[in-house]
């Protein structure tokens, strides 16, 4: 990672993702989980306090030192056991069907191979486990769409490589997940080529 993806980002997604006004969002998308879960981009850990009771052991896919660290403090205060598990969502280092569930929020967005890392949720998530998903997108609307295209280039550049018109529910179903739930809304107090949110879970097939 370059100087501003290592120590200045972490920092920025914190203040963009990372507000008490996303918790009630954050505890919806965790809601469908329960047992041994693995999730990806975990960050400064803003999902910890919002998994479910059901929720047994978390293993964090997180590629940024600076995010893992300022974490600890969350991951310490979780009565759920959290281990800091990998690094590369494209790239899970685990044995097939190894857990109950998933969870993203905040991250489809930004990984570079996409296609790749939900490959990788299925092959290590059990038939039947859900995929939980909290993210911003491709925008229903047409008007929103073309001004999200226009600005793609530099959000990628200063969002390390975030794409805000990425179409997360077509590419859930073109790696294979069923959707069982998705609300699709714009987020209060969020300019909407940021806010077009996806908010449900796929089920990972037989």
């Amino acid at each position: 990672m370059g100087f501003y993806d290592d120590r200045i980002l972490p920092r920025v997604i914190e203040v963009t993702c990372g507000g008490r006004g996303m918790d009630g969002l954050r505890r919806r998308a965790c809601a469908p989980l329960s047992g041994a879960i693995v999730e990806v981009g975990f960050g400064s850990g803003f999902n910890v306090g919002n998994y479910p009771p059901e929720v047994t052991s978390v293993a964090a896919i997180e590629p940024s030192d600076l995010a893992w660290r300022r974490a600890a403090a969350r991951v310490a205060s979780s009565s759920i056991p959290i281990e800091r598990a990998g690094l590369d969502g494209q790239r899970l280092p685990f044995d097939d069907h190894s857990f109950d569930g998933a969870l993203s929020t905040f991250t489809l967005c930004t990984i570079p191979d996409l296609s790749a890392a939900l490959s990788e949720l299925r092959r290590v998530v059990k038939p039947g486990g859900r995929l939980a998903f909290l993210e911003h997108g491709l925008a229903p609307s047409t008007s929103v769409q073309r001004f999200q295209h226009l600005i793609d280039p530099v959000e990628g550049a200063l969002g390390g490589g975030c794409r805000l018109t990425r179409d997360i529910p077509a590419e859930l179903d073109a790696a294979g997940w069923r959707i069982v739930e998705n609300d699709r809304f714009y987020g209060k107090g969020v300019p909407k080529p940021w806010s077009a949110f996806n908010l449900g879970y796929a089920v990972c097939p037989g």
